[in-house]
């Protein structure tokens, strides 16, 4: 092959190749078009009809509250692929400073945050949605809250530490930001 050729062929698969990796992924959802719509809530008494006043963002609270405070926490549903937990009213919700793929990008699936999962680590809680009794929700949060990915939402609750310092929102209420 003539060395001209040889540099074309290559150069056409790097950049075939690169289409196909991480974000830039050709022709998939945006960020306003996650997995699922969210469906009319079937969970309305965890539903908050008013935004709560004195919420603070996931990265602010994580550093500072104590296990036992009662906060209400801001944030973005995302962190991962897969940010909810099946068959139950848990998902995480991740800081509204951390940029998650632009739609430009055309990444599948923005919530991941794949392009900021350094930031992710320090400014990420995990929600769980509990009844009267104080157990978790044994129903998915997207038909109950009528939530889905990159949904922002302020959620109150009671805050749960672990050892390793990840923060757990015990939440008896969800605002959804329109």
């Amino acid at each position: 092959m003539k060395p001209r050729l040889i540099i074309l062929t290559s150069t056409s698969l790097l950049f075939t190749s690169a289409l196909f990796l991480g974000c830039g992924q050709p022709e998939m959802p945006t960020s306003s078009n996650s997995k699922t719509e969210p469906a009319e809530p079937t969970g309305k008494q965890y539903l908050a009809t008013a935004e709560p006043a004195g919420s603070s963002p996931v990265g602010v609270v994580r550093n500072s509250c104590k296990d036992g405070d009662k906060i209400a926490l801001e944030g973005i549903i995302g962190g991962s692929t897969e940010p909810f937990i099946k068959g139950l009213a848990a998902f995480t919700i991740v800081d509204p400073k951390v940029s998650y793929c632009p739609p430009e990008e055309h990444c599948p699936t923005p919530w991941d945050y794949c392009c900021t999962q350094n930031e992710v680590k320090e400014n990420i809680a995990t929600i769980k949605i509990i009844d009267e009794q104080g157990n978790i929700v044994a129903q998915d949060a997207r038909p109950l809250l009528g939530i889905k990915e990159l949904s922002v939402v302020i959620v109150e609750g009671t805050a749960k530490r672990d050892d390793q310092g990840n923060l757990t929102l015990l939440a008896t209420k969800l605002f959804l930001k329109k």
